[in-house]
Formats: C-alpha cells, structure tokens, sequence
C-alpha cells in the first residue's frame, strides 16, 4: 500500500517511528558511550529508550494533542488519559540486545480506540523494515501486502519465543513448555525482541510465536499486523482478549491451534476443568481460521 493511500494517523505513527529510529540508529554507532539503567535484574533501560520515547509522544501528541498516551517508559503521565485514542508505544523493544550491539530491536506503537488496536507500526531501525497495520485493510512490510505461513505440520515449522529473565519468572514451567515444543518443531528461536517477533509471524518468516510475561506495549502493535496478515493472536488457551494478561501466543491459523493443545496446559488460565474447553476452542478456532489470499 503505498503511502498515499495510508490512513492519516497511521502515517504520523510512520512518522514518529522513522524519527526514534534515527535516534537509535546514531546511537548504535557509538554504542559503548550510551548512558544505561537497570529497573531491575537484567531488565535494562538507556537514554536512548527516553529519547526515542520523547520523540514518538512529541510527533503523535503535537498531530493529535486530545489523544492519550501509554508508553513503557513514561507510563501514561501524556495526554488525554481520558481519551476514546491511546497510542500504546515500546520505544525500543530489545534494549538488551541493543546495549550490546546486537541488531534485533525495534520501535512499536500502535493506537487503540476504545481499547481495539486499528492502527499499528513497527519499525527496525538497523534493517530499515517498515511493518504496518491499519484495521480492515491488511499488513504490510515495506509497502508489499504480508500473510502468515502456510505451513501446518508442526516438524516443519519454525517457532519464535522468548526466555524468562525476571526474578520471579516461573523457569521450571517454561522449560517443560519450551521441551514439548522443541521436540515437535524444525526448530526454536529467541530473537530478543517479541514486537519483532510478532511482525516476523505476520510476514511467513516464523510460523508461530510464544512468550509469557509480556506487557501491552510488547504487544499491541505486533497484534494487530498478525490477525490483519491472517493470523490467529491470543493468551496459551487461545482466548483473544489477551493483551493484558501477560501471555502471548501468535501463529498461522492451524499452527495456533496445534501450540494451544500443547502449551494450553502450561497457562495460568488453564485449570484441569479447563482442558475440553481448550479442546473445543482448537476446533473452533481451525474452523473459524480466517481464508488465506493466495496470491497476495
């Protein structure tokens, strides 16, 4: 979709994402001088997370000043906290990787109104790939229309995630989930980024994505470019109202249904009373996977 034909304030989002991802960009070039922060074990932040953020709110803020914010670094202290429009914004997701000049990291943001995400953009800024998202009229990845995979035996399929590393984070969980879908897969990949990762689902290049602990913000945008590229989004049960619930499951129609027989059981949804309506949202879900557009 070129960029004429782009929806209004998903073209200000492109635009604030291309101006943090300068930031980042001349930042990477002299990556030992950035100014870095802990908010808690291994959960990093850097003047450049601030800088990035600052941008996004000023361009988004100074085009629509009634819209509310809620960023991951300045919360929802912008705006109109009263607002139908939030712009939901990660502002370099994959700091980690970042600060060691490791290139898998991006800017997100995504707008919802009334708690719907209709708009969406993220940007990696060491690739120069523009992934977009506006409700109802598909995904894109550098203007070229994206759809999930079509891959469905799970021994073929490349599976995305993202390791535990909070104090806290349940490990023993995630290992025996981690094993089940490691023996089943061609293969398991921790990027480093989840908002990546999610674009990744919605363009064909992983065929699933899954990850625990994750904040809105990690996933908002990333949402929107999967069900909009004909994928299915949800919590380990495949309930579609997962954004806040800090467990994320994403993949091409068949392969979602087959990870949520496998991982249902290891989400903090999931009670033994739980499992035939897991059985049945499986079947429900594959016979409700949305058509996929062969030759788009």
């Amino acid at each position: 979709m070129s960029s004429a034909n782009l929806h209004p304030m998903l073209n200000v989002a492109i635009k604030a994402a291309r101006a943090a991802g300068a930031i980042i960009n001349r930042a990477a070039l002299d990556v030992e001088s950035v100014r870095i922060s802990q908010k808690q074990v291994n959960d990093f932040v850097t003047e450049v997370d601030h800088a990035s953020e600052q941008v996004i709110i000023e361009t988004l803020l100074t085009a629509y000043p009634n819209h509310g914010i809620w960023a991951e670094e300045s919360g929802k202290t912008h705006g109109n906290q009263g607002a139908d429009h939030v712009w939901i914004i990660d502002p370099l997701d994959g700091t980690t990787n970042f600060i060691h000049g490791f290139p898998v990291y991006c800017v997100s943001i995504a707008l919802a109104v009334r708690g719907k995400v209709e708009q969406a953009v993220i940007y990696d800024p060491s690739r120069n790939d523009l992934f977009t998202a506006t409700k109802g009229r598909g995904s894109y990845m550098n203007e070229r229309r994206m759809r999930v995979s079509k891959r469905h035996a799970l021994n073929e399929c490349l599976i995305s995630t993202g390791f535990p590393f909070r104090k806290g984070d349940d490990f023993p969980t995630y290992l025996r989930m981690m094993g089940d879908v490691m023996q089943r897969t061609a293969g398991l990949r921790r990027p480093g980024a989840a908002a990546l990762d999610l674009a990744y689902v919605a363009a064909g290049f992983a065929d699933a994505f899954f990850e625990t602990g994750l904040q809105p913000w990690d996933c908002a945008a990333g949402s929107l470019l999967v069900t909009e590229a004909g994928g299915l989004i949800g919590n380990f049960t495949g309930e579609a109202d997962f954004l806040e619930q800090k467990e994320c499951l994403a993949g091409n129609p068949k392969v979602y249904a087959q990870l949520v027989q496998i991982i249902g059981k290891y989400s903090k949804f999931a009670g033994a009373a739980d499992k035939a309506a897991v059985r049945e949202a499986v079947g429900r879900l594959t016979l409700e996977s949305p058509a996929q557009d062969v030759d788009a």
